[in-house]
């Protein structure tokens, strides 16, 4: 049985890195405190050891040529700062005589030393941890020269019992501290995803077929690049949905006159028994078969570049090798095989950024008007001109009226002498194209003629990097 396994929380991811970041700070501030803790301690309590062992040395004096010991209460008030320590003391002369001291038969391994000045020490009293220092006296007197050893030691309890408590008395405000970030986290964390949920509303309220883009003013900027690249994405869903609607109504609003009339000329042609009469029908249907073909290549074209145009990455494209294409299909001798097509190219590169397919397309639609508006000869090229990567088609017609060709661009809008085989939509290829690469259509009439062209720009060194 698959376990259902829920989405993790945002919320709770956030939380848990502070949770987790608390722990692991909170144990590498533990252990610092510990270790600062534990220095304190030992100095504090080697102050106390270093007080007791001076003023047991101080009170030391030579009578009848011998070391004697008059201990101070001060050393034992000093040692009484721990009173749970048991502690350890001991007076005599370096490989000499015991002068006095307490537990006389415990041994204490004590470190060799050079010279007076004082020595801590670590070694076990009784089996228990203790810290000693030791204090070197040196007498040079008529009865007694040499040096008397001062022994002081005592447990580690209190020195343990100051370590816990200092750290006791960091962590607990640290800990209250942590709580309260918490806390502040998870109310931050819930204000900053408040405007996802606002987000999440707006997008359940919205009708399925509602792609405008979504306000991102007052939102963090995290959230606006986020915002605008879902933007972007429904604007160009939009696009592809309004290019899907489009094919739809265009195809089913245009072939319904052409299958209407194709119906009513094959209807001719079955029931006419004049032959020429027939012929005719015969010949007047095969004339709308094919316009009906040109339409619907056309829709297609349209609806593909448009796809493409949102949803293939722009590459560099050579118009040269586009022209070479175009003319290397072989569709003009079809169209018009009487029409000679002449290919105008260089050899310098001409390339600009976009798709090589849908620049195709509007080429082909440029050199189908010519063939069937113009006048030969037809040519086709690529040329820059300046910072302009241009393709052109040119023939030796004078082109369309100013007023018509601004409109040409629109779908299903032809001129008057366009004729019953002309879609309107090869111009709105090439517009289409145009504009999607940052480019333009351009149309004009010199001593040579009539030229249509597209004019993208050109490809740069900075553009391919």
């Amino acid at each position: 049985m698959t376990r259902l396994r829920l989405p993790h929380s945002l919320t709770a991811r956030v939380l848990s890195a502070v949770v987790l970041i608390l722990i692991l700070g909170g144990f590498l501030v533990g252990l610092s405190i510990w270790a600062n803790g534990r220095l304190a301690a030992r100095q504090a309590y080697d102050r106390l050891l270093l007080g007791a062992a001076s003023d047991i040395a101080e009170s030391v004096r030579i009578q009848d040529g011998q070391p004697f010991v008059d201990l101070p209460v001060s050393a034992f008030q000093l040692l009484a700062q721990a009173p749970d320590d048991r502690i350890f003391y001991a007076v005599q002369v370096p490989d000499g005589p015991f002068i006095t001291g307490l537990d006389r038969d415990t041994v204490i391994e004590v470190p060799p030393q050079t010279g007076t000045t004082p020595v801590y020490f670590a070694s076990d009293l009784n089996g228990e941890p203790a810290r000693f220092v030791r204090v070197t006296r040196l007498f040079a007197e008529r009865d007694f020269s040499g040096e008397v050893e001062i022994l002081v030691g005592q447990t580690l309890r209190a020195r343990q019992s100051m370590t816990v408590g200092l750290m006791r008395d960091a962590l607990l405000p640290m800990a209250v501290a942590g709580m309260l970030l918490l806390i502040m986290s998870w109310f931050v964390t819930r204000s900053a995803l408040r405007p996802l949920e606002a987000l999440s509303d707006d997008l359940t309220r919205r009708d399925p077929y509602d792609l405008t883009p979504m306000a991102s003013d007052g939102l963090p900027r995290e959230l606006q690049v986020m915002l605008s690249a879902m933007n972007r994405f429904m604007g160009r869903l939009d696009r592809q949905v309004d290019t899907m609607r489009n094919l739809i109504a265009d195809t089913a609003h245009q072939l319904r006159t052409p299958v209407a009339a194709i119906r009513v000329q094959a209807e001719i042609a079955q029931d006419d028994p004049d032959p020429p009469a027939r012929t005719r029908a015969l010949d007047r249907l095969l004339g709308r078969t094919r316009s009906l073909g040109t339409l619907l290549d056309q829709l297609l074209s349209r609806a593909m570049v448009i796809h493409r145009i949102d949803s293939a990455p722009r590459l560099p494209v050579d118009l040269r090798e586009v022209a070479l294409d175009v003319l290397e299909h072989s569709d003009h001798e079809l169209m018009a095989p009487t029409i000679e097509v002449r290919l105008e190219i260089g050899d310098t590169p001409v390339l600009v950024n976009g798709d090589a397919f849908s620049i195709g397309e509007a080429a082909k639609n440029l050199l189908g008007n010519a063939l069937r508006h113009g006048l030969p000869p037809v040519r086709i090229g690529a040329a820059q001109e300046g910072a302009r990567a241009v393709l052109w088609v040119r023939d030796q017609g004078s082109g369309p009226a100013t007023i018509i060709a601004d409109q040409l661009g629109d779908r299903f809008n032809r001129s008057t002498g366009s004729g019953e085989d002309s879609t309107g939509l090869g111009l709105s290829i090439v517009k289409s194209t145009a504009e999607a690469f940052d480019g333009r259509v351009e149309m004009g009439r010199d001593e040579t003629g009539f030229r249509a062209a597209l004019s993208f720009p050109a490809r740069t060194d900075e553009s391919s990097t």
